[in-house]
C-alpha cells in the first residue's frame, strides 16, 4: 500500500505543529537544514566513490511527516544515487510471489542509497490491521524479519529503520487541514481516514512490530514527529551520523573555451511557439 504522507510546506508546518509560533525559536531551521542538506551532498560523494550500499526504512503514523522528511532529504541529491521507494499496492502476479521478493527487487547496487517510504512492514501495519493478510502470515512475517534483515546486513548494507510517531491531537489537526486545503485534499485517502478511526487497533499492531523486530543488527529509531521540523532535523542529523562517510575531494573540471560562432551559421527565423509571460 501506499501511505506516503505527502509534504507539506514550511509555512503549513508553523500553523499545525501546535508549538507557540509567538516565540522565536532558538535555532534557525532553514540554516540547519541548509547544512545537513551539503553533509548528504558529501555522504552521496562517499557512497559513489565507496561503491557502499545503504537502506533506509521509513515506517510511521499516517500523517507523521515521512513524505517531508523523505523530501528533505532526497531534494538536493541525485536521484539515481538517492532512489525513493513507493511502491503501489501489490498487483495478483505481487500476490503469488513470495512476500519479500517485491522488496528485494529493490535493494541497492554498489554506490546507491535506497529510502523506503513504507516496506516491509506493511505486513505488520496496514495489511494486519486491515486484514489484507492473515493473523497467521503477520505473525509469521514478525518471526522471519528481523533474520531478514540479518542477511542483509551480513552482505555488507547498511540499515537504518524509523518510526514516526505523532500524537491523537496532532494527527487529528493535520488530517483537518488536509479536508480544509483543496492542494492536500489529494492526500487525504480512505485508508487515512480507517487509520484515524482505529488508531488504537494500530497502536497495538506497531507496538508489537516494534517489540519483535527491533534487533542489534538493524535497531528501530523513534522519530517524535509532533514538530515536523525538529523531527527532520534530528532524524536527518541521526542517519549522517550513523553512516561512517568521509568527505570526497571534488575534482572541478576545466569547463575551457566554447567555440566560436560559425561564419556560415544563418540564424532561424521560423515561427516558434513561446510559452506568454503572464508576471508583467
Amino acid at each position: 500500500m501506499d501511505h506516503r504522507d505527502g509534504t507539506e510546506s514550511h509555512d503549513a508546518d508553523e500553523k499545525i505543529d501546535g508549538r507557540d509560533k509567538s516565540k522565536k525559536r532558538s535555532w534557525d531551521y532553514d540554516k540547519e537544514m541548509g547544512r545537513l542538506q551539503i553533509e548528504l551532498a558529501h555522504l552521496q560523494a562517499w557512497v559513489k566513490k565507496s561503491g557502499a550500499r545503504v537502506v533506509i526504512v521509513f515506517e510511521g503514523r499516517d500523517a507523521a511527516g515521512k513524505g517531508g522528511m523523505i523530501k528533505r532529504i532526497a531534494e538536493k541529491v541525485s536521484p539515481r544515487i538517492f532512489r525513493v521507494i513507493a511502491l503501489p499496492a501489490p498487483t495478483d502476479r505481487e500476490k503469488s510471489q513470495i512476500y519479500m521478493q517485491r522488496y528485494i527487487a529493490h535493494l541497492p547496487a554498489a554506490g546507491e542509497i535506497v529510502i523506503f517510504d513504507r516496506s516491509w512492514y506493511n505486513r505488520a501495519g496496514v495489511d494486519r490491521v486491515m486484514g489484507f493478510c492473515s493473523e497467521k502470515k503477520a505473525q509469521r512475517f514478525l518471526e522471519l524479519a528481523p533474520r531478514f534483515e540479518a542477511a542483509i546486513v551480513e552482505s555488507g548494507v547498511t540499515l537504518l529503520k524509523y518510526f514516526l510517531t505523532v500524537s491523537e491531537e496532532e494527527q487529528e489537526r493535520r488530517f483537518k487541514r488536509r479536508i480544509d486545503d483543496p492542494v492536500r485534499q489529494w492526500k487525504l485517502s480512505p485508508m487515512d481516514v480507517e487509520s484515524y478511526q482505529r488508531w488504537w487497533d494500530y497502536t497495538r499492531a506497531y507496538d508489537e512490530m516494534l517489540r519483535m523486530t527491533d534487533s542489534n543488527h538493524a535497531p528501530w529509531w523513534i522519530v517524535p514527529s509532533d514538530d515536523k521540523k525538529r523531527a527532520r532535523v534530528n532524524c536527518i542529523s541521526h542517519i549522517l551520523q550513523s553512516i561512517p562517510y568521509e568527505r570526497v575531494k571534488f575534482d572541478a573540471p576545466d569547463l575551457g573555451k566554447r567555440q566560436k560562432r560559425p561564419s556560415s551559421f544563418v540564424v532561424d527565423n521560423s515561427a516558434r511557439r513561446v510559452v506568454p509571460d503572464t508576471t508583467s
